[in-house]
């Protein structure tokens, strides 16, 4: 995100208990990694946006997503 000039991103990692992956649905137990998804979540703690992407190699819709970050911030 750095390299990019982004802030106000939370980058965190679920690899050890898997809890996050578990709970909105994003891991491949296969694999034990999660799957590609997006969530845009507003200062009311609520999940505003989602998409989850079918494939790992595919990027979601930023745009969509950044649209709906930009309203909820005004």
């Amino acid at each position: 995100c750095d390299s990019f000039g982004v802030d106000h991103v939370k980058m965190v990692s679920d690899h050890r208990d898997a809890s996050f992956s578990t709970a909105y649905g994003t891991l491949i137990k296969e694999l034990r990694i999660d799957s590609r998804a997006i969530f845009v979540v507003g200062p009311d703690n609520r999940i505003h946006y989602v998409e989850y992407v079918k494939e790992v190699g595919d990027h979601p819709n930023y745009d969509a997503a950044l649209a709906v970050a930009k309203q909820l911030a005004g």
